[in-house]
């Protein structure tokens, strides 16, 4: 259902919160965690965000950007990513292009209903833009760790 590990990483641009473009070539060179959530400022995104935050210089020294990525508006997250203080790169996918590359939007089940949505999934993409890791389950308040113990 998800990318899997060997797989190149789709190319994209989105904008950031800045509403600076960011592109994938933008990142090569480098190993990212890039990371989707279905929606800023809701109980789960802030836990996992502040997970980040919060590990942010573990993933410094081991040479890892975290890049967020969500369907909201560049002016949404500005508010959330200031709010918090997050010291990463979060992006917007109004357009669900790239969320429909990556996998990580598609049918979603809650309490009976069907609808569209964003996957919490988690894909480490190394320096030559291939996927390293896939974390399919994610529990929002211990996300940033659990990435973390994952790689040695």
């Amino acid at each position: 259902m998800f990318l899997n590990k060997g797989d190149k990483a789709p190319d994209f641009t989105l904008k950031n919160y800045d509403e600076q473009q960011v592109s994938l070539k933008d990142l090569k060179g480098s190993t990212f965690a890039l990371w989707f959530f279905p929606k800023a400022n809701t109980p789960g995104w802030t836990n996992q965000g502040n997970g980040f935050r919060d590990e942010f210089k573990k993933f410094q020294k081991k040479n890892i950007q975290i890049v967020g990525v969500s369907a909201d508006s560049p002016s949404k997250q500005k508010k959330f990513v200031d709010k918090y203080n997050f010291p990463f790169l979060m992006l917007c996918d109004e357009s669900h292009d790239m969320l429909k590359a990556y996998k990580a939007w598609g049918l979603k089940k809650f309490m009976g209903r069907e609808y569209e949505g964003i996957y919490r999934i988690t894909y480490i993409v190394n320096k030559n833009g291939i996927i390293d890791k896939v974390f399919e389950k994610v529990n929002t308040k211990t996300h940033a760790c659990d990435i973390l113990d994952s790689i040695k």
